[in-house]
């Protein structure tokens, strides 16, 4: 499980953990924050297949702060202030909701300061096993590789912030391509005639969170020409610098992208 793998787990319609509450309250839930790295270090020192099955506890218990602590994003995390790990609960609670419910360790590499843990889900003719890989960190076993934790521990919690950028970025010229395609079907139900954003989700083509920027970081919208004959979509940062940098434009011919300082795009002469 690499640092791209723990951070940008998603389903592309940025489905959340039934609740998030479990994150604004995460250290009230379990003590003081030492107390709580205490519990989350005490749970994953002993054995690599132990910090697996801690992690993953945590997570489905929604203890996500202690999860990413038991992972090699811990130096970013224990940077984070209160009001900066709120701004994150979406973007961890995805994480949380992709955490097997069910599975089995089958086994487990050991090294001198690596680990790789063999994790099995699925049933019949849908198991699979997936390697897990952990690093020893002062005598912490943390979910991830050893070129991963270096790098958060040089950024510090700035290396959050840019991923999420990232991930935000792609999601949202990954989205657009959604609307162009389900532009291409509602016209064909519609005798050629496009529609807006409320039309493309109220038909099932887009999913609903895209009307908000909660969970996106984006501002989307469609803009649909005389007769619906014609349409644009544009996608901006909800917080420029902060969810997103690249503004994006729309239209059949494809996707635009541009550093636009938050601003709307508007399209370059082809």
């Amino acid at each position: 499980m690499n640092t791209t793998t723990l951070f940008k787990i998603r389903a592309l319609a940025l489905c959340l953990v039934a609740s998030c509450a479990p994150l604004a309250s995460a250290r009230a839930q379990t003590g003081d924050k030492a107390g709580a790295q205490a519990q989350a270090q005490g749970a994953a020192a002993s054995t690599p297949s132990a910090a697996v099955r801690a992690y993953y506890a945590a997570l489905r218990e929604g203890r996500i702060r202690d999860a990413m602590l038991m992972s090699i994003l811990r130096p970013a995390i224990e940077s984070l202030s209160d009001a900066e790990l709120e701004e994150f609960k979406s973007d961890f609670a995805r994480i949380a909701a992709a955490a097997q419910a069910d599975f089995q360790l089958t086994g487990e590499q050991l090294g001198a300061d690596e680990a790789t843990v063999f994790l099995m889900t699925g049933e019949g003719k849908d198991v699979k096993v997936d390697p897990v890989n952990l690093i020893l960190e002062r005598g912490v076993w943390l979910i991830g590789d050893r070129q991963g934790y270096n790098e958060v521990k040089k950024q510090g919690k700035k290396f959050l912030f840019e991923q999420r950028i990232n991930a935000h970025e792609q999601d949202a010229e990954d989205m657009l391509k959604r609307i162009q395609a389900a532009q291409i079907a509602y016209a064909v139900q519609r005798g050629g005639a496009f529609g807006d954003l409320n039309a493309l989700v109220d038909a099932g083509f887009v999913p609903k969170d895209i009307l908000g920027s909660e969970t996106t970081g984006y501002r989307f919208s469609v803009a649909v020409g005389e007769g619906g004959k014609s349409y644009v979509a544009r996608a901006e940062p909800e917080r420029y610098g902060r969810t997103g940098r690249l503004s994006f434009y729309l239209d059949p011919s494809g996707v635009q992208r541009k550093d636009a300082g938050g601003k709307p795009l508007n399209p370059s002469k082809k």
